[in-house]
């Protein structure tokens, strides 16, 4: 019998894809992309109060699905995997503790898990998601952005063209949309709450353009 007949089948499917951990562990620092902005530095000596309120989501674990919508045992397996179950509504979002999955087309999610715990959820993937599938890691690429406060929907109006009335956007809908003169996907997560998740490479852009468009409302800074 040949050595490759004595491989497992998770052996097997390991030497197809190339997986390996992004993150080299708890001991070393991590550093989001808006680390130079010193965000707990300016939650102490910043401003208390202001309509705006703004929080990075740092170093979250960002993985992108796709798979079909229609096979029941992939879907099935995501469920287990995560805990919850894939949004296969248009725009909708879903989410468990720790884990949320966005809803991007009709065959593509992104799924935000906490960072520590991105290489073991690729590995389970990797391990039991039957059929033709594609996940991808780009943890490294992005980063996340809490907005809220009682201005935070007209900060939205003047940096997007999206309809944030919540008889049209309600709580869980998802849009992916030009922010500025970047790109943003955009979760609405309670009734003057979003979550924005931004590529890493306009993260300082889109700060800068936080700070003057919340001139009027007044920004806060959370750690």
């Amino acid at each position: 019998m040949s050595e490759m007949n004595n491989m497992t089948a998770a052996e097997s499917a390991a030497t197809k894809a190339a997986v390996m951990n992004q993150v080299p562990g708890p001991d070393v620092e991590g550093q989001s992309p808006l680390h130079h902005a010193d965000f707990a530095g300016l939650a102490k000596r910043g401003m208390q109060e202001g309509g705006i309120h703004l929080r990075e989501l740092a170093l979250l674990g960002h993985l992108t699905l796709r798979c079909d919508s229609s096979n029941h045992e992939q879907v099935a397996c995501v469920a287990a995997i995560l805990g919850v179950s894939l949004p296969l509504t248009p725009l909708t979002s879903a989410e468990k503790g720790a884990y949320s999955i966005r809803w991007m087309s009709p065959d593509e999610w992104l799924i935000l898990v906490p960072g520590l715990e991105a290489f073991s959820i690729e590995s389970q993937f990797r391990d039991a998601m039957p059929g033709h599938y594609s996940l991808v890691n780009s943890s490294g690429g992005s980063t996340v952005l809490m907005l809220s406060g009682d201005n935070a929907v007209e900060l939205l109006k003047k940096s997007t063209t999206v309809d944030w009335h919540l008889s049209e956007f309600p709580v869980g809908k998802v849009v992916s949309t030009l922010f500025a003169k970047s790109t943003a996907t955009i979760r609405r997560t309670g009734d003057q709450c979003f979550e924005l998740v931004i590529r890493r490479s306009f993260a300082d852009y889109i700060w800068l353009w936080i700070q003057d468009a919340s001139l009027e409302y007044g920004l806060v800074i959370k750690a």
